[in-house]
């Protein structure tokens, strides 16, 4: 979604520039006169003058590289915590998900893309465990509902706290954060999050990056849950990594896989998340349109840098053959066992997202994850977590 609104603001911007030379044209025709034009410049001017333009920018990229470099360099290892905030803007919710057996206590906002694979991780885990919560379905394009957050990814969730609102974010943090709350009613989240800053480090291509601390950990604070071994809590972690690493970088090279199939998810996109109640007609057809092809586009470059195979299929298969085979070996109908864990959650999640895509419906054909899937549709449809929240 990032993509289209970079696309989108190009589009736009562009426009505009167009509209601003057309006016200055038409001014200076009304100040010329039919016996004066001015005299064209000399191409030794015009080189001389390109030339120095060249120099001017590319110094000037090559100084505000060094300065970032710079400032990476030494913000490189640097912890900070996620603050409180004191008050956010007035942000009406698109819709409220209330389940009437919730004594969680929390007051939640997720900000969110409706078909998003992480923020389908989040709806899954609170939908799971019966938490209500309100829906702010972000504008894709003008992300104007995150204006406030310095972070501007989704999903975001906001946790009501004693003196104002409590920030998450990165899915796993999120999910990570409320199920150290749910072990525990006398925790509080603003003192939960302490354990997960974020820490500006290098990424495995040497690339500058934000990363939480601690993501794929639940705090328990030498209080093991006496149903949970070691052995199981490293598993599960194992499991959600995979699914952050591994199994949600085939999606897109396999649901924008042609051109027909791009814009087919994107129709099932803006059905979905219903695009039309809350978006402008333009902006609609806008993010079907050029967001289908920009995908499209990208789809390619994503295969080669996640080594998919020729047939992104394939690659698809394979992952989700190496999931179920995980639960094979244990003989259980989920990788939780009889019940599912975190890892269950994560991947149903992310498959979730893609569930109106042709892709899907090839998996459903080609692999035995429907069984698994439908059994995990209703575990989340009943609550079914419900029962292991601790109030």
């Amino acid at each position: 979604m990032s993509v289209i609104y970079k696309v989108s603001r190009f589009l736009l911007r562009n426009q505009s520039q167009n509209k601003n030379v057309h006016y200055k044209m038409y001014v200076t025709r009304l100040f010329q006169t039919a016996t004066h034009q001015a005299k064209p410049p000399s191409v030794v001017k015009m080189s001389l003058i390109g030339a120095s333009v060249g120099v001017v920018l590319g110094a000037g990229y090559s100084f505000n590289k060094i300065n970032k470099d710079r400032k990476n360099i030494a913000n490189e290892g640097t912890q900070t915590e996620i603050e409180t905030l004191k008050s956010i803007p007035d942000i009406k919710p698109s819709r409220k998900v209330i389940y009437p057996g919730d004594n969680s206590g929390l007051k939640l906002t997720l900000f969110q893309y409706q078909t998003c694979p992480f923020c389908c991780k989040v709806r899954v885990f609170l939908d799971y465990h019966g938490i209500s919560y309100d829906v702010v379905e972000v504008d894709p394009v003008l992300r104007n509902e995150i204006k406030w957050s310095t972070y501007r990814k989704v999903p975001i969730v906001l946790a009501k706290v004693d003196g104002g609102y409590q920030p998450l974010i990165d899915s796993t943090m999120i999910i990570s954060v409320l199920g150290t709350i749910l072990e525990d009613k006398y925790k509080k989240i603003e003192d939960i999050v302490k354990y997960y800053p974020k820490m500006f480090c290098r990424d495995a291509k040497g690339t500058f990056k934000e990363e939480i601390v601690n993501k794929y950990f639940l705090m328990y604070q030498n209080n093991l849950p006496k149903e949970k071994s070691m052995n199981y809590i490293v598993e599960e972690r194992k499991w959600r990594k995979w699914a952050d690493d591994v199994l949600v970088h085939v999606l897109s090279p396999n649901v924008y896989r042609t051109t027909t199939e791009a814009r087919q998810a994107f129709n099932w996109f803006s059905d979905v998340g219903r695009w039309e109640e809350y978006f402008p007609m333009w902006e609609r057809l806008l993010m079907i349109n050029v967001g289908a092809y920009a995908m499209w586009l990208i789809s390619k470059r994503l295969k080669k840098r996640h080594s998919l195979k020729d047939d992104v299929r394939q690659s698809l298969y394979d992952e989700v053959n190496h999931w179920l085979n995980g639960i094979s070996v244990k003989g259980t109908q989920f990788m939780g066992g009889s019940d599912p864990d975190f890892s269950d959650l994560a991947v149903y999640g992310i498959l979730k997202s893609i569930e109106g895509c042709e892709a899907f419906r090839d998996l459903l054909d080609h692999t035995k994850v429907g069984v698994w899937f439908n059994a995990m549709r209703e575990k989340i449809d009943s609550n079914h977590g419900r029962q292991y929240v601790k109030y």
